[in-house]
Formats: C-alpha cells, structure tokens, sequence
C-alpha cells in the first residue's frame, strides 16, 4: 500500500497556486504586481509553515513607486546589495501607563480595564485630536479619549451616559450571552465614505443568544452612534477584526477561526461595501492565517512545549505596503491562567504585505512584548490597537493594551501603553566603514525629486540612477551626487548639475545607493520639494489632512 504524503502533497498545491497567481494575470496594483484572476487565494489548509509569498519569487519586471516611501522590509526592490538588513523594534514610552483604568465606570464590572481591544487610535484631522476608542470596565462598554500631543489624554465628559466618557454601553445584553457584553472591536476614521454620517465605523463583536455576531455601526462624530446597520449572518470567533485596504479599496475581514493543527487561526473576506460584507460573513470566507514553525514560544520552560497560535491580527496601509500585527499567544491556557491568577502571553510581532493577502514575516524578535515583572502595566496579554500606529513628524506611534497581574478577575486590571520607533524604520540596510551598495530592480515614477530616510552622520550616502540594463546616466553618477552625512527622515538628494529628475520621469531606471557609516531605510520620488510621499499614513497624524502624504516636510512643523 503507498502511503501520501499529506504535507507534501498540500505544499505543492501551495507551489501550483502561487504560480497561477503569476501566469494568470488579474488586478494590477500600485506597484506592478498582478493579482490572478480567482482572487482570494484558495489555501487548501493551513499548516505550521511560514506562508508563501508569489511577489518576492516573482516581482513585476518594473515596479512602479509612485505611491508612497519604498521600505527595505524585504527583497521586493532590490536587486543586488552588499548592504547587511537589520530589523529594529520600538521603545517602549517612559511615561506609561498613558491611559489607566481610573474612573468608576471603568471598574464596576468584573474587572478594571481601559485599554483598546482592538478598538482603535486614529488621529482626526477635523478636530486635530489624537482620538482613542477603548474598552471601559470587562468588555462592558467601549469609551473615548481624546489626547493633544499622543502622550497625555483626556476622558471627556460625554451625554451618552452622563459624566462619562462612554460612547456605547454594553451593558444591557441578553441574559442568554451568558454575561459576555462584547468582546473584540474595531473603530475605523474612513476618509473615503462621502457620507459625513457615515465618518467613523465600528465593527463590534456582538453577543447574540447562542451566538456571536458582528454588527456594524455608523457614527458622524465618533461619540453618537447608530443602532446596527449590518448584522453577520452567521457565527463569528470573538477576536474577529476588520481593516481597510486603500491600495484595492477593499475592507477586509479578519474572521478568527479555529483549525487542527494550528489552534486559533484567522479566515479572510473581503468586500468593497462594509454594509453587504458584513452581511456576508461567514459565506465565502477562505483560510488566511495562522502562527507558524518560526513562531517563538513561552519561554518558561514549564509552558515552552505549547505551540503558539494567531490570537489577532491588524492591519493597516503605511506608505507603499500593508503593515500587520501578529498577536502571538504563547500559552498558558485560560484555565490554568485562572488557577495560578496570572496572565496568558500575547505579544506583537511585525509583518509586512504588499498584495493585501500574502504575508512576509522576515523576523520574529518580539516586536512589543510583556514584562513579567511585579508590578508591570504589560505583564502579559498585550493586543496591538485598530490603526496600528500614527506618524508624528519622524516617529510613529504605537499604543496597545497590557494586563498587570490583577487583584480581582485574572483577565483584568488592563491599561495603554505607548510604544515609538523611527519613521520608517522597521528595516534598515546597514554599511560600517567599508561602502557598500545597493542597486535596485528596474522602477518607474513621474516624480522629480528624490528623498531618502537616512541616519549616516558620521559616514555618507551617494545615489546614482542608472538605465534599466545598469549603464549610468550622465549627470546622475556618484561622482555627480552631493554626499548626504546627515540623521534625517526626509532629506532630499541633490547631484553637482542641479537637476531634477525631470529628464528621466516615466522611464524605467534603477536607482543606485552607496553607503558608508550608516542606515538607509527608505526612498521615494516626489513630485515637488516639499517630500510628500503620495503613501499611505497608517491612522494619520499632526499635519497630515486626510490618510495620505500630500505635505511631506510641513507635517514635521506640527
């Protein structure tokens, strides 16, 4: 009797996909890759191996970046290189905890909280205010806070519940939930709705007799909002989200699923109307994502033989590519969490997406992750926020809830934390004294000048454009290029002649970097002086007056 090899068997269907997706063209995005015509991808099953990803074995012959800074996160752009990748990880806020559960209404249920379950942290341009939607009390109602700077926030006074800052109480549920009153929420700011009514949307997972469900709210000012205008047709996991993909203009549901042999897991389905994808849900939902093989694990020995599992995922549309947060859970189970009073282990770690489905998850350190030290406002449990992070001026922010080691409810006593990293600056390609280069793969952009994010005081950068078969073009040489020795998010290249790219718009070139002492992260080509990038700003930010980089350096003076 022969006997199939099932893992075998289900990674060349994975191979077979991935290379129809190639040879069967579909939509074709911002930057030059093509999507198959049959589109979600249909994986067989999921399975503790990191996820395939078509574009980075296949990139288009010239890839266009018009859209947004270009990020070295992986080997999308580049061609050749002796520059050495480092990935990077934020700093944690010194002043945290920035939110706390400190009013009485955040701690009259089973357990304190104020920190968002997902929820979300946008910055509203309208109002010019940080706004954070969170959840108030044990998943009884969800609040608003509202912040000047990102740092220091406020808890209104609001007239939903009087003398509160509670926008939607959840209070009064159905006794058959069994005294669940919400679980996981996502708050959107949706710059695209031309709707005013329709501004800010919440998906909340919401109880049901027997059942969850998702609802769809609609609010104009984030405070007042509507009754359901979509409810899931059929049953939902509790940690389901959703996020918005401009570069398809597509929402995408992140429906949290269960599979054997990978534990919690996450199904996809998308929907170009929120209403009728709502209502969708679960049909046509396809298997996404799961933890893999390269995942890490609780590092208490006593809890290290748990395989990991996707206990969430967010994500959003930073510059040119979709950024995503891995809630990674590690163990120990919810009962004997209960048991011994402590907390599970969730962190965050990074992931990076350039056609809104496959995921590149290149390095697995511990991106946000818990202190389990007495006393620690993320001891364990911590959840990435909706909007995953804000751009203020070279930094961007990152808030997620923590959970100490609770006196009351083990679940409990939840706060925010603030965590920072560098604009742009998940990846970073490296040279010490001896220069080394970089030369991209074929590009094409209608812009005129050329910006980098570049940190080489004490060395230097050059960048030379070549011809698509790497012939240099005059005028555009090292030899040509003003040296840049300088630690700047935004800085504009300049060459000897005083040219603009003007001569070289519209055709495809490779750009050349040379580095010497120092860190480059990105680049981008930009219509004018001010460095405005065209890409996408995650949850905005001071300066920015809708989701897009149209002001380039005139949001750093905010």
């Amino acid at each position: 009797m022969q006997y199939v090899d099932t893992k075998r068997l289900t990674y060349l269907i994975l191979a077979v996909s991935c290379l129809a997706s190639v040879t069967i063209a579909g939509e074709e995005l911002t930057n030059g890759i093509l999507l198959p015509d049959s589109w979600p991808p249909r994986i067989p099953a999921l399975t503790r191996e990191p996820m395939p990803v078509p574009y980075l074995e296949n990139p288009p012959a010239i890839i266009p970046i018009d859209v947004g800074r270009q990020l070295f996160v992986d080997d999308f752009l580049i061609a050749r290189t002796t520059l050495q990748r480092a990935y990077h990880q934020p700093n944690y806020h010194p002043e945290n905890p920035i939110l706390k559960p400190d009013k009485p209404w955040e701690s009259e249920d089973a357990a304190r909280a104020a920190a968002p379950f997902s929820d979300g942290v946008f910055y509203d341009p309208a109002d010019k205010l940080f706004k954070m939607w969170y959840v108030g009390g044990y998943i009884a109602s969800t609040c608003l806070a509202t912040s000047q700077d990102g740092i220091h926030w406020e808890k209104p006074s609001l007239d939903v519940r009087p003398g509160t800052n509670e926008v939607l109480s959840h209070r009064n549920v159905d006794p058959a939930s069994g005294g669940r009153h919400r679980d996981s929420s996502t708050v959107w700011l949706d710059h695209w709705d031309p709707d005013p009514s329709r501004r800010f949307k919440m998906f909340v997972t919401t109880p049901i007799p027997n059942r969850w469900s998702l609802a769809l709210r609609c609010s104009g000012d984030g405070i007042h909002w509507s009754e359901p205008v979509a409810v899931s047709s059929g049953t939902i996991g509790d940690r389901t989200t959703v996020h918005y993909n401009p570069f398809r203009k597509k929402w995408v549901f992140g429906l949290r699923i269960g599979q054997s042999g990978v534990g919690r897991s996450r199904a996809y389905l998308e929907e170009s109307d929120p209403i009728a994808g709502t209502r969708r849900i679960p049909e046509n939902a396809v298997p996404w994502l799961s933890a893999d093989r390269l995942d890490p694990h609780h590092p208490d020995p006593e809890y290290a033989h748990i395989e990991p599992e996707l206990y969430n995922h967010d994500a959003v549309a930073y510059e040119s590519l979709m950024l995503g947060l891995f809630a990674i859970w590690q163990g120990p189970p919810n009962s004997e969490c209960a048991r011994l009073k402590i907390q599970k282990r969730n962190e965050l770690l990074i992931g990076f997406s350039r056609d809104g489905f496959h995921w590149h998850r290149p390095d697995r350190t511990r991106f946000l992750g818990v202190n389990p030290t007495e006393g620690a406002w993320n001891w364990g449990n911590v959840q990435s926020a909706g909007g995953c992070c804000l751009v203020v001026r070279d930094q961007l922010y990152f808030y997620v809830s923590g959970r100490m080691l609770a006196d009351r409810f083990w679940d409990g006593d939840c706060h925010t934390g603030l965590a920072t990293i560098r604009r742009d600056g998940f990846a970073s390609m490296d040279a010490q004294e001896t220069a080394g280069v970089l030369t991209t793969q074929p590009v094409l952009f209608t812009g005129k000048y050329l910006f980098v994010n570049v940190d080489a005081p004490e060395g230097e950068l050059r960048v030379a454009v070549l011809d698509k078969e790497e012939n240099p073009i005059e005028g555009f040489t090292l030899r040509d290029c003003t040296p840049a020795a300088t630690d700047s998010t935004i800085q504009q290249v300049s060459w000897k002649n005083g040219n603009d790219l003007t001569s070289i718009s519209g055709k495809p070139v490779r750009i050349q970097f040379q580095l010497r002492q120092g860190r480059l992260y990105s680049f981008w080509v930009s219509p004018d002086k001010s460095g405005a990038s065209h890409g996408y700003v995650a949850a905005g930010g001071p300066g920015f007056a809708g989701p897009v980089d149209t002001v380039g350096k005139a949001a750093y003076d905010q």
